[in-house]
């Protein structure tokens, strides 16, 4: 079994570099979840896939909204962000299985907290706070999240 591939990422701008990368390794929409503690870049690498998709005008967490959707040419993005989920069930009200098709990719900060509503998560980003920058594991959960792995440019 081959490890999950581990990069250091330095700085803001290499995050956002990290994006475009990703998104444009990205096909067809999926799942791609975004762990991590506040601060560690999860909304600043999804800012850097949506502006290398030409998103212009600002990217924003959506803290409060809990989801953001981008119609791109490509396909469209649904940018979550659960950390203020205060309950999994939310997520049906939200119309979250509208989102899981084909033609849209869920990049999903905090999945933690979507309890058991979360399935065939393509791919598992993990940030972590390093002394170079930020460590970010990527871990495949499906065929498509190891090409994705694969097709990733990585900053080192």
């Amino acid at each position: 079994m081959r490890a999950n591939p581990v990069l250091i990422v330095h700085d803001e701008s290499e995050m956002r570099g990290l994006g475009a990368s990703l998104i444009a390794a990205c096909e067809h929409g999926g799942v791609i979840t975004l762990s991590g503690e506040l601060g560690t870049g999860k909304t600043t690498l999804v800012r850097g896939a949506l502006e290398a998709e030409g998103v212009v005008g600002g990217v924003r967490s959506p803290t409060y909204t809990l989801v953001e959707y981008y119609p791109l040419q490509r396909f469209a993005v649904a940018h979550f962000d659960l950390y203020r989920l205060a309950d999994p069930e939310e997520l049906e009200y939200l119309g979250y299985r509208d989102y899981l098709n084909p033609q849209t990719l869920c990049l999903i900060e905090w999945p933690q907290r979507a309890g058991g509503y979360l399935h065939a998560i393509d791919l598992e980003i993990n940030l972590e706070y390093a002394a170079q920058g930020r460590r970010v594991e990527l871990s495949a959960g499906t065929e498509w999240g190891r090409e994705l792995v694969s097709r990733v440019n990585m900053p080192i």
